[in-house]
């Protein structure tokens, strides 16, 4: 009999998303062994194998994407039926905090839909970078904060995002200056230290042109040619350049994303926004 079960759907979705059966096994609140054990069982129902397993991270076969593609509908679909059937009862607001990066990109397409089925439910968003969103998850003056894990601020893992440098077409040669004229985000942004390290690691002077808690002062400043910026590639416009290795700028290590959570937050609405942001951006 074919049978597919959404719980262990779900932990193959996880340890695609995490590269590691332990940090899966954390997002889906099961022991690690119970985790390897269940996509072991369904790769022997399979006759295939899901994962290639190094050893430190493992990797989905060819056979692990395509059940991924079909994983990923099943679980979205599961919770738009769960939805479906509850939303009349749902009422109620929702206060979440998301840097600019990751509401100006990420965002828009999860709240239409969500309001679409929660449509008595009212959502503020408060836009603030991670650092300075961390003592109001704290202090309960947001509900949900998605946000990059910094000091303070812990949460369930979403996912990782890819830093890249943004430039605009207009100023090739931009790159090659040295010292690299840089745009970045105020001390305390993670991102921030991300890019600075890796051009200290790599040995490539800087200067840092301009420093602001906003995306659109950092884009303002790579539009008008006057700087490079280490953004997470979501928040890149499609106007701009992503320059890399290839012009001779160093790799950067990629955003935590976490979606963190009030003790004030434990009440439907919330708890509907936070499963729909957890199954969008695990996509």
């Amino acid at each position: 009999m074919k049978s597919l079960d959404l719980d262990v759907l779900a932990m193959i979705v996880a340890v695609a998303d995490t590269g590691n059966i332990s940090r899966a096994a954390e997002v889906v609140h099961r022991s690690q062994s119970a985790v390897s054990m269940q996509i072991k069982t369904l790769e022997g129902a399979l006759g295939k194998p899901l994962f290639v397993r190094g050893p430190r991270s493992v990797t989905p076969t060819q056979d692990g994407e395509v059940l991924l593609t079909y994983a990923r509908r099943m679980l979205a679909l599961r919770d738009e039926a769960w939805a479906a059937v509850v939303r009349p009862d749902i009422t109620g607001r929702v206060v979440i905090g998301v840097p600019d990066d990751y509401a100006s990109s990420l965002f828009p397409p999860i709240l239409k839909k969500f309001s679409a089925t929660y449509p008595k439910v009212q959502i503020q968003v408060v836009g603030l970078p991670s650092v300075a969103l961390a003592p109001m998850v704290k202090d309960g003056s947001v509900d949900l904060v998605c946000a990059t894990r910094v000091k303070g601020l812990s949460g369930e893992f979403v996912r990782f995002e890819p830093m890249v440098w943004a430039a605009t077409p207009s100023a090739r040669d931009l790159w090659r200056e040295r010292p690299l004229p840089i745009a970045v985000f105020l001390p305390g942004s993670v991102a921030r230290e991300n890019a600075i390290r890796s051009l200290e690691k790599a040995k490539i002077p800087y200067r840092t042109s301009y420093e602001s808690p906003s995306l659109m002062g950092l884009l303002s400043m790579v539009e008008a040619g006057l700087a490079v910026a280490p953004l997470a590639r979501c928040a890149v416009p499609a106007h701009l350049s992503l320059l890399g290795q290839a012009q001779g700028l160093p790799e950067i290590d990629p955003l935590e994303v976490i979606l963190a959570r009030s003790t004030k937050s434990k009440r439907p609405p919330c708890d509907f926004l936070a499963e729909k942001i957890m199954a969008e951006l695990r996509r």
